[in-house]
């Protein structure tokens, strides 16, 4: 599995507990809001982290760190996730996994071996919609297995999305809510220019506060918990 970067303290990337974050190299997706392009195109990739640098800071921090998080680019696109991930619950740390879905059978294997503790898969868009936002043709059955299989599972879990406006409407966040009606969690997370995949969205605007409060009216009865970020 190539990491491409240890970021060693977050308090808010595992939602109540102290983590470190791991990033992966690689994604299948080419999301143009994407605020990771070095995690994307290997044109911008540095020299992996070697895992032994990982495994050696998580054992200097136990007692410190409560979690890890693995995330990227996409990390179920590593064969070797699933045992990098157990390593690392072998040190007593609890696994947050964020990944597109576009997997379901390494999830589901590492949902059934109990390999991980808390899942955040981004719902890119409407799944009609879906290779219009992440510019790649794609397997939407894939999407849609994982999403039931996430909210199957014991897990604990989160869906999100990100509200670039000029990508989609408003009525295309209602679709997705109504396509995971009942889910524990949906987060909406505000787009904030930054860097990008693709260079033109530093211009690209977020939803306004007015219609992000509409769709919290609209969805917070579809789900059982909305935040919004």
């Amino acid at each position: 599995m190539n990491i491409g970067h240890l970021q060693r303290f977050s308090l808010i990337d595992y939602p109540g507990k102290i983590s470190a974050i791991v990033f992966t190299q690689g994604c299948n997706f080419r999301c143009g809001y994407c605020h990771n392009p070095e995690l994307v195109n290997p044109r911008l990739f540095s020299a992996p982290v070697v895992h032994d640098e990982v495994f050696a800071f998580l054992d200097k921090r136990r007692g410190k760190l409560d979690a890890v998080v693995i995330t990227g680019g996409e990390p179920t696109m590593h064969k070797d996730l699933p045992e990098f991930a157990e390593a690392i619950k072998d040190m007593g740390y609890l696994v947050k996994l964020d990944t597109n879905g576009t997997n379901p059978e390494l999830l589901g294997r590492m949902i059934s071996s109990g390999t991980i503790d808390y899942i955040a898969m981004d719902i890119k868009a409407p799944i009609e919609k879906y290779e219009e936002v992440v510019n790649v043709r794609m397997n939407k059955e894939a999407l849609m297995v994982s999403m039931n299989m996430i909210m199957d599972s014991d897990v604990d879990y989160e869906f999100r999305t990100t509200l670039v406006q000029h990508l989609f409407a408003p009525g295309d966040v209602i679709m997705i809510a109504e396509q995971i009606r009942g889910a524990r969690q949906y987060v909406l997370q505000r787009f904030v220019p930054s860097k990008h995949v693709d260079a033109d969205f530093i211009m690209a605007e977020a939803f306004s506060d007015e219609i992000i409060e509409d769709l919290r009216l609209k969805i917070t009865p579809l789900v059982e918990r909305l935040i919004v970020r």
